[in-house]
């Protein structure tokens, strides 16, 4: 049975997000959109869940569990809409964010080795989640070797975004640390076509400093010194909306020297280095040509 996904997900997108569109905003020009590609490859590949697999539907409310740690693995889960954010328990009980996730995004993987899911998934706002059985899946799978690569890519995809964020955390400084949290959030809903000149973060500064390794006064002068150089700005009615005034300049606000404004704020906290200024002072450089 064919099943037409974009009329499937107008409604729920509709309600999981009133920007569905870039807008303008504030006297200034949306940002424009990349090309498509994950878009349709997002597309593609909930068109071909559905057509290979039992679909379970949900729809989600801020702050609901998809899953929680310790519960037995029984479902995969693929995200339609909203976002969703993935939390692992220390062993003081404190909640460790390490993951956000956008639609398309699968969770689940980590209950695949012990058959118990070793974090928890809370929904970050409202959206729907398709719960696709984890037996089924496989024999899905085996009758289907597009799905089976889909699955792949997915696995290794979740794993290069881990990678990626444990490599900013150890190589960059607090304010380029932020600088790639948020220049991610907006690629990420560019990508899916929704607008990306506002993020309703829905995360606390305590909580995205969990994510990123930082206090949450670090994760204040990050956004303070990213606002000085004009790539961010601040909702003054929510204040947890980001406006995304210049999204090129907040990528190259990322590697230019590392963070451009360091020297305007120094504290313990901002004492990485990138790479490259290690090798300057390890090699004895003055700098000059």
């Amino acid at each position: 049975m064919q099943i037409d996904i974009a009329a499937i997900n107008t409604t729920v997108h509709r309600i999981a997000s009133s920007d569905s569109l870039p807008a303008v905003g504030m006297g200034r020009q949306a940002l424009a959109l990349p090309p498509p590609d994950n878009a349709v490859r997002i597309a593609d590949m909930l068109s071909l869940i559905v057509n290979s697999v039992p679909v379970r539907r949900r729809v989600l409310g801020t702050g609901d569990h998809v899953y929680s740690a310790g519960e037995p693995l029984i479902h995969l889960y693929v995200l339609n809409a909203g976002a969703v954010k993935v939390v692992n328990a220390a062993a003081d009980g404190r909640g460790q964010i390490v993951s956000v996730n956008f639609r398309g995004d699968w969770l689940g993987f980590d209950g695949i080795a012990k058959c118990r899911y070793a974090c928890s998934a809370v929904a970050l706002d409202v959206g729907e989640v398709w719960a696709l059985r984890y037996d089924e899946l496989l024999a899905a799978c085996a009758a289907c070797p597009s799905l089976l690569a889909a699955l792949h890519t997915e696995m290794s995809r979740s794993l290069t975004r881990s990678l990626d964020t444990m490599l900013s955390m150890r190589t960059l400084s607090v304010a380029s640390r932020v600088a790639t949290f948020l220049r991610n959030w907006a690629e990420s809903l560019s990508e899916r076509g929704l607008r990306c000149d506002r993020i309703a973060l829905h995360m606390t500064r305590a909580e995205i400093g969990e994510y990123l390794g930082m206090t949450l006064e670090s994760v204040s002068r990050g956004l303070s010194a990213l606002a000085r150089s004009k790539v961010i700005g601040f909702d003054k009615r929510r204040r947890r909306d980001i406006l995304i005034l210049d999204l090129p300049a907040l990528g190259d606000f990322i590697y230019v020297k590392c963070d451009p404004v360091r020297a305007l704020w120094r504290h313990p906290d901002d004492q990485i280095m990138c790479r490259g200024e290690r090798a300057t002072v390890g090699s004895g450089s003055s700098g000059g040509a």
